[in-house]
């Protein structure tokens, strides 16, 4: 009889993170999106999570116009009379 009650709660193979999936099911989601939390916090877990987007620049590399559209985007002043050291510079303290 007890195995017939595990059976009804077991989440099946679907489920990569068993243990969450059971945590979100007793807070009260639905099964669907306890699968779907719990397989998609698995992906992003771990040492060598996927990160989103790409890897910025260096400023370095970046040309005095980029800095001052960037710099203006921050809210920096004085960006129009600074030089590419002083705008990598402060946008880096940003």
């Amino acid at each position: 009889m007890e195995g017939d009650i595990m059976a009804k709660n077991d989440p099946g193979s679907k489920v990569k993170n068993k243990g969450l999936y059971e945590q979100l099911r007793g807070t009260g989601l639905s099964k669907k999106k306890s699968t779907r939390v719990a397989n998609s916090a698995t992906k992003t877990s771990g040492k060598k999570a996927r990160q989103r987007g790409g890897k910025a620049g260096s400023y370095d590399n970046w040309t005095v116009p980029d800095l001052q559209r960037r710099a203006k985007q921050v809210g920096i002043r004085g960006r129009s009379a600074m030089t590419k050291k002083q705008l990598v510079k402060a946008l880096r303290a940003s």
